[in-house]
């Protein structure tokens, strides 16, 4: 099987290369790719039977990658941590994904599978998963009743949310504040299921956007818009297994 290594950790690339060779020696590495713009380029051109696929990427991620291929005959394995709601749509697809640091056994089982699903025949997992998460975005549109009206945001746009009394805040990521007449406890029921998690009674945070945390009796978390915000202690463990898994 020729395969193409698609990480912009350069680190990751070479480990994941030698790894290869010593372990997996029916497959052939034609190509090792640092950005989502470069290895679309590469799976054009080449064509692979297999590509090893980070997600969390600058600029075009692993998903906007796949999206944006003409190509699409091939398998893919996962190698990277990622949030809950990638986890799904691999799981779902019955896609194979290795965590980093990647252990041997697990690149040779995923191997393994991909080289069994090649002699199958088996349909082509990336239309399969990418028609699947447009299913997904297009469930993850929500409608915010305002004084104006019905305001239709995505899942995505939102950074976190805010409790202020009876009525909730939304942070958007585009800078915009949206003042809904609905407590946080009600909006938490929406988002729960998109990738929310509520580290306080006053914050819902969207675990896309989380840059760091800092450690305390609760800590804190530093959203991506350098917003600091508490982590209560009663949620502390909630919020730090979730965060294991982006």
């Amino acid at each position: 099987m020729t395969a193409l290594i698609i990480d912009d950790e350069k680190h990751c690339r070479d480990v994941l290369s030698l790894l290869i060779t010593r372990y997996c020696p029916t497959v052939q590495v034609v190509a090792s790719c640092s950005s989502g713009t470069e290895g679309q380029t590469a799976v054009e051109t080449l064509r692979p039977d297999l590509v090893f696929l980070d997600i969390e990427m600058p600029g075009m991620n692993g998903f906007e990658m796949l999206e944006a291929c003409r190509y699409k005959d091939f398998r893919v394995i996962f190698t990277t941590a990622f949030n809950e709601y990638a986890i799904k749509a691999i799981r779902h697809n019955a896609l194979d994904y290795i965590l980093k640091p990647i252990d041997k056994d697990e690149l040779v089982q995923a191997v393994a599978k991909a080289e069994q699903a090649q002699l199958t025949n088996a349909p082509t997992q990336v239309e399969q998963l990418l028609g699947y998460l447009q299913n997904q975005r297009a469930g993850g549109r929500i409608a915010l009743p305002t004084l104006e009206g019905l305001q239709i945001i995505h899942s995505e746009e939102i950074y976190y949310c805010e409790s202020d009394g009876g009525y909730t805040r939304f942070m958007l990521k585009n800078g915009q504040i949206i003042l809904i007449s609905k407590t946080l406890k009600e909006v938490e029921e929406v988002l729960e299921t998109k990738g929310f998690c509520r580290v306080h009674h006053s914050y819902l945070i969207n675990l896309r956007y989380v840059q760091r945390y800092i450690r305390g009796d609760g800590g804190e978390v530093v959203m991506a818009n350098n917003k600091a915000l508490p982590v209560s202690r009663n949620k502390k463990q909630e919020f730090l297994g979730l965060l294991e898994k982006i």
